[in-house]
């Protein structure tokens, strides 16, 4: 074992302090070989430095730097998608106000339209989740004008031709349709701007309201409009593997 392996934090302790599991049942994790530090598989007795080191768990990152900070944000309609507004526009950094790092918003949602949003002081991390290239499911509820068809149905599933090229749902859902309206549950694993709403108009149907429910593994589950959570040590080391971190 070399010094750099017997300097630092034990391992079963920064496991505990993250979340992953008591001492006791972080050292068994250890000893059954399910937890791997900078790629190599960690033995008993393993020091480790939480702010360097690079920690998997059963294949998932675990983040031990306690700077480095992971939130859910439901964004209400009308607030704009930017930490500071020289307008004085209502902005997203009225909702971060409570934590004490410097954070900034993964994507974006336009001012109409409601829902989850990552704040996160992890540029990497934010670069792979917008980058066209992970292709990260996010998932939508809509209310649209009208009742969708079955034809209309298949050719959002199929694709339709944008002004900048083609779209497509990857999975929809029709959750109800009253009073000659629709609600709708679409999930694109793309983020161009205003993609649903544009989608949706291509297809005749205009969107009224528009909440994003999930990003990846992340949910917006029961977060109240306006109010933030931290994300929990499995949606983070989900949210890791997913971009391949």
């Amino acid at each position: 074992m070399n010094k750099a392996e017997t300097a630092g934090v034990r391992l079963q302790k920064v496991l505990s302090q993250a979340g992953v599991a008591s001492r006791r049942a972080a050292e068994d994790l250890i000893a059954r070989g399910k937890v791997k530090v900078n790629g190599e598989p960690a033995r008993l007795g393993r020091r480790v430095d939480p702010a360097e080191d690079v920690i998997h768990v059963s294949g998932k990152r675990v983040i031990t730097d306690v700077e480095t900070v992971h939130y859910a944000l439901n964004k209400p309609r009308g607030v704009i998608s930017t930490m500071d507004d020289e307008e004085g526009r209502l902005s997203l950094a009225e909702f971060a106000k409570g934590i004490d790092q410097r954070v900034f918003h993964v994507g974006r949602l336009d001012t109409d339209s409601e829902g989850l949003l990552l704040l996160t002081n992890d540029g990497d991390l934010a670069n792979r989740i917008m980058h066209p290239s992970h292709g990260l499911p996010k998932t939508y509820r809509a209310q649209i004008a009208g009742i969708l068809d079955k034809p209309t149905y298949r050719r959002l599933l199929a694709g339709v031709e944008l002004d900048d090229g083609p779209a497509k749902a990857d999975k929809l859902k029709i959750i109800d349709e009253h009073a000659g309206q629709s609600l709708i549950e679409i999930t694109i694993h793309e983020g161009r701007k205003h993609i649903v709403r544009r989608l949706m108009d291509q297809a005749g149907h205009r969107v009224s309201r528009l909440v994003r429910t999930e990003i990846g593994p992340v949910r917006l589950r029961n977060l109240k409009p306006g109010t933030v959570r931290r994300l929990s040590p499995d949606e983070i080391g989900r949210l890791y593997r997913d971009v391949g971190m």
